[in-house]
């Protein structure tokens, strides 16, 4: 493996979530191949989860470390080509990311969406950039449509505490005071179409996400319809494809609660975190027996360090 960007980079996913959940059992059996080995980690957005979880599997595995907080800590980068650079940016990315390129084995990049461009920031600019010019493996950190390693852990969470075969998984949208992107949604349910399980998103008129990350999913509007019967609930706010970006006023009544719960399966409860309690998700949730989002965070080492292994094998 030399990119992790999508689902599209695994060539066998039911095996990648077997190997995190080895790992998870075996956290340190695999550090020689971390060896004098160096991870750099880009930041030019902020991060917990990510950050932490990721420094720890890259620790597991034997590996350095590096962390650059480009929004605080570097120069300001210039994406355009052919440009006369006597503005506010100061290094152009295909010096940047060269030069991180020549200090690390791989290079681990997280960069948010603007959503004010849907084509640029579909078009993937900043996190392309790191590719086509770094030189060394690469690994999305989350970038402006998709966060893998999020899905991943999400996958390796149904996995293993699913009760049934075939379980209902829904996708709920959630309220929010603010445009929020569509990467974490997206890429969920990218991966969750590809796996076997009884897969509905739900969300408000207007809120449809692009068709290409949601094939094979039921799309309803009406979430006790999607609610009803499910194992597990994927709770999450995103803004509009179209018009992209924005959002619209109402839908407060879309936020989970014990009540809603009763209809389903005795749900297990799901977020990517960060989470504001009482708006996107009810607190009584998010601190009773339903909710899984602590062990979910958890499980984001796991993933991380699952596709590590495989670009060490690589190089």
């Amino acid at each position: 493996m030399k990119l992790f960007s999508s689902v599209n980079d695994v060539t066998d996913i039911k095996a990648l979530v077997a190997e995190a959940l080895e790992l998870k059992q075996n956290p340190y059996a695999h550090q020689h191949l971390g060896k004098n080995k160096t991870l750099g980690l880009v930041f030019l957005n902020p991060s917990l989860r990510t950050r932490m979880s990721t420094q720890k599997a890259a620790l597991n595995l034997g590996m350095n470390v590096m962390v650059l907080n480009v929004d605080k800590e570097g120069w300001a980068l210039e994406l355009r080509d052919n440009v006369v650079m006597n503005g506010t940016t100061v290094e152009h990315i295909r010096e940047a990311a060269a030069v991180m390129g020549q200090y690390v084995d791989i290079i681990g990049v997280r960069s948010f969406p603007g959503l004010k461009d849907r084509n640029e920031d579909y078009a993937e600019v900043v996190f392309n950039k790191f590719v086509e010019f770094c030189g060394v493996p690469l690994v999305s950190l989350e970038s402006a449509t998709r966060h893998p390693l999020q899905s991943l852990a999400d996958l390796i969470s149904i996995e293993e505490l699913k009760t049934k075969a075939r379980p209902k998984v829904v996708l709920t949208w959630a309220p929010h005071i603010k445009p929020l992107p569509q990467a974490v949604p997206n890429s969920f349910a990218e991966w969750i179409c590809k796996a076997d399980v009884d897969f509905t998103i739900a969300q408000p008129a207007g809120y449809e996400l692009c068709t290409d990350f949601t094939q094979g999913a039921t799309i309803t509007t009406n979430q006790d319809e999607a609610l009803a019967d499910a194992d597990f609930i994927y709770v999450k706010n995103w803004s509009a494809f179209e018009p992209y970006g924005q959002i619209f006023p109402g839908n407060e009544d879309w936020m989970l609660t014990n009540e809603k719960l009763k209809i389903t399966n005795n749900a297990k409860v799901m977020h990517c975190l960060p989470v504001r309690r009482n708006l996107e998700l009810s607190a009584e949730v998010l601190d009773g027996p339903n909710s899984i989002v602590v062990h979910e965070a958890g499980n984001r080492v796991w993933a991380a360090q699952a596709v590590l292994k495989q670009m060490l094998e690589s190089l």
